[in-house]
C-alpha cells in the first residue's frame, strides 16, 4: 500500500469525523427552573416539566433534572402514567373513632403507595428507551442528581410525574441525524413557559369564591397553582353548610380534615394522620371520607371533632370526588388542614 494515500486517508476521516453528527444530551427539569420556582414563591407551584415540549434526534439523550417533587415515568409502549396509590391487598378492620364507633370504611382496601413508583431508584443513573420497558426514577430525595435518557428510535413519546396526576410532557424523537431546536431555542422555549407560569399565578391567592365555599388550592393553566385554603378563614351563620371543593385543572390531591392535635406532631391526632403519608401504609382515616351522610361539625364529632372530607382531586380518570360538604351548626371556630400538604390551613368561624 502507498504509504502517501495512507496518511492522506487516514486524514480525511479525522476531517470527517467533527462533521458527522454527535448524539447531544439535551435538559428537561422536572418542575419549575430554579429562579422561577423562586419567583413562584413558597406557596405557588408549577407542576410541569420544563420545557414541556423537547424534539431530539434518534440517538440523543434527555437529562431529567429534578426540580421539585415530582418522578419521571417513560411508560412502556402502549401504556400510561401508573397511580401514585393503589389498594395495599388488605382490608380495612377494626378502626374506630374517639367515640368507640366504627368508621364505615371498615372492610374497604386499604390503600398504599405504589411500589412501582416509590421503589424506584432511576435518578442519577442513565438508560436507554426502546419502548420495551417503562423507565421510571421513583421519587426524589433533596439531593437527587438527574436521570438521563437516550432515546433509540424516532417517535413521540410521552413523559409523566405520577405523583401529579395530569403532569406529562413530549418528546419528539426524529430521525438519527436530522435537525433539532438548538440550546438557544430550547431555552427561549423554557423562558415562555417560566413567564406563562408566573403570569398564570398572578391572583390565585384571593381568587373569588361561591358563597359557603372554599377552594383546596387554586388551580390555572399549565399545572400552576396556590397550595393554600381560599379563603383561608371563612366565617358562617350557625346552618351553614359550607362545601370544599377543588378547582379545574389542578394535578394536587388535596383534603379539608378537622380534628384534634398539633399537625406537626405525629404523636397527636391529625399528626399521625398526616405522617402517615410518608410511609406505605396511609391512614384510612386521611383516604377515606369520614361521613358517608350529611353530618353537622361540632367539637364532639366522632368524640373528638374529626371530620375529613377525604382525598379529593378534579382529576376525570380517577374515581375520587372533587368535593364534599359538611354543615356547622354549633358556634365556634374550627381549623382545618390539608393532611397531604399539613401547611395548608384554614378556618371557619360560626358566629
Amino acid at each position: 500500500m502507498n504509504p502517501l494515500r495512507t496518511v492522506v486517508a487516514a486524514a480525511v476521516i479525522t476531517l470527517a469525523v467533527p462533521a458527522m453528527a454527535q448524539a447531544k444530551t439535551k435538559e428537561m427539569y422536572v418542575g419549575s427552573p430554579p429562579a422561577t420556582t423562586k419567583k413562584l414563591g413558597e406557596a405557588t407551584v408549577a407542576n410541569a416539566f420544563f420545557p414541556s415540549k423537547l424534539t431530539v434526534a434518534a440517538g440523543d439523550s434527555v437529562k431529567f433534572v429534578p426540580a421539585g417533587f415530582h418522578n419521571v415515568h417513560v411508560p412502556k409502549k402502549g401504556e400510561g402514567a401508573a397511580p401514585f396509590l393503589i389498594p395495599s391487598g388488605q382490608k380495612v378492620a377494626g378502626l374506630n373513632d374517639a367515640a368507640g364507633a366504627p368508621f364505615w370504611f371498615n372492610g374497604q382496601d386499604a390503600m398504599g403507595l405504589n411500589p412501582a413508583v416509590v421503589a424506584a431508584a432511576g435518578f442519577g443513573k442513565k438508560f436507554t428507551y426502546t419502548g420495551a420497558e417503562a423507565i421510571q426514577s421513583g421519587l426524589p430525595s433533596e439531593k437527587a442528581k438527574p436521570m438521563t435518557v437516550k432515546f433509540s428510535k424516532a417517535g413521540r413519546y410521552t413523559v409523566y410525574c405520577d405523583i401529579h396526576n395530569g403532569m406529562k410532557a413530549t418528546v419528539k424523537v426524529v430521525k438519527k441525524g436530522a435537525k433539532t431546536p438548538t440550546a438557544k431555542q430550547d431555552a427561549a422555549a423554557i423562558k415562555k413557559q417560566s413567564d406563562a407560569a408566573l403570569a398564570a399565578a398572578e391572583g390565585l391567592a384571593t381568587a373569588e369564591q361561591p358563597a359557603s365555599t372554599v377552594a383546596l388550592g387554586v388551580a390555572a393553566k399549565g399545572g400552576v397553582e396556590y397550595l393554600g385554603m381560599v379563603p383561608a378563614n371563612l366565617t358562617v351563620a350557625p346552618g351553614t353548610t359550607v362545601k370544599f371543593a377543588m378547582t379545574k385543572g389542578s394535578y394536587e390531591p388535596h383534603t379539608a380534615t378537622f380534628g384534634p392535635g398539633d399537625i406537626t406532631d405525629p404523636n397527636s391526632y391529625i399528626g399521625a394522620i398526616a405522617k402517615s403519608f410518608e410511609s406505605p401504609a396511609i391512614d384510612p382515616k386521611a383516604i377515606y371520607p369520614s361521613d358517608v351522610t350529611p353530618v353537622s361539625m361540632s367539637p364532639t364529632l366522632h368524640g373528638n371533632g374529626f371530620w375529613n372530607s377525604g382525598v379529593l382531586d378534579a382529576a376525570s380518570g380517577t374515581p375520587l370526588p372533587g368535593e364534599a360538604s359538611v354543615k356547622f351548626d354549633t358556634p365556634g371556630k374550627y381549623t382545618y388542614y390539608c393532611v397531604i400538604h399539613p401547611f395548608m390551613v384554614g378556618s371557619v368561624t360560626v358566629q
